[in-house]
């Protein structure tokens, strides 16, 4: 039960970024030709387009070829459809677990065997989001000094203030991404929860303090309670994370 509903989960995950992928593919294939038509329309035998038109041409030939990949290998059932079997799924899960539940203590001891499996999870994506900060961070210093360096070469601005106004405009969205998503944060507070969890593991498992009394059944509920506690943390600072910044107006 439970591996079908993992099953059916990944499904859906997959189907709906495939669809993401074969409209945003066919969307960017009419804005692009927009760009092609309509300044070639307009400066017709007056400017040669083609260092521009060029290019675009050649992004259109490929999302073109996304377009028909992903057409290609789409699951023929529909997200909703996957959705509607992914919570029928889950409900006979729920049955199932009903039918056979276990005492007290050995889901306990279950939820102590899967944590190994919970704190790499943890550190997998804590790196994701500091590679995702150390890339945009290389990306915002290269885009500097390009604009520096393009700001030398270029004297007068022309031709290069466009290569400038471009790069400005990317260390505009690189800080802005970098600010809306904080990845360097995330990353910070999944790691620290990995670890924490990971020390109260080896305490148990060591029993060492708080895990040293005589009755293993209380330790592995209090291992069990403070386990949870740091994963709500964990949800709490996500969620802070994701509120929109609130300056905090001075009385003068």
């Amino acid at each position: 039960m439970h591996q079908k509903a993992v099953e059916l989960r990944r499904a859906v995950k997959v189907a709906r970024r495939d669809r993401i992928r074969l409209h945003g593919s066919w969307i960017g294939i009419v804005v692009l030709a927009l760009l092609v038509a309509v300044p070639t329309a307009v400066t017709w035998k007056r400017y040669d387009m083609a260092p521009y038109n060029v290019p675009l041409l050649i992004a259109m030939a490929v999302l073109a070829v996304v377009f028909f990949a992903t057409g290609t290998t789409m699951d023929v059932k529909s997200v909703d459809q996957l959705r509607m079997e992914l919570e029928l799924a889950e409900e006979a899960r729920v049955l199932h677990a009903v039918e056979n539940a276990r005492p007290a203590q050995v889901r306990q001891f279950a939820y102590k065997e899967v944590l190994p499996q919970e704190i790499a999870r943890l550190g997998a994506e804590s790196r994701r989001y500091r590679r995702w900060h150390n890339w945009l961070q290389m990306a915002l210093i290269l885009c500097s000094a390009g604009i520096t360096a393009a700001s030398a070469v270029y004297d007068p601005p022309q031709p290069g203030k466009g290569i400038i106004i471009a790069l400005g405009a990317s260390v505009t969205i690189i800080t802005a991404v970098s600010g809306f998503f904080k990845f360097r944060e995330r990353g910070f507070n999944l790691q620290q929860t990995a670890d924490e969890i990971e020390q109260h593991l080896t305490a148990l498992n060591l029993s060492i303090a708080p895990y040293n009394q005589a009755n293993e059944a209380d330790n592995l509920r209090q291992f069990t309670s403070a386990v949870e506690a740091l994963r709500t943390e964990q949800r709490k600072r996500e969620q802070q994370l994701d509120q929109p910044h609130q300056p905090q107006n001075n009385a003068v």
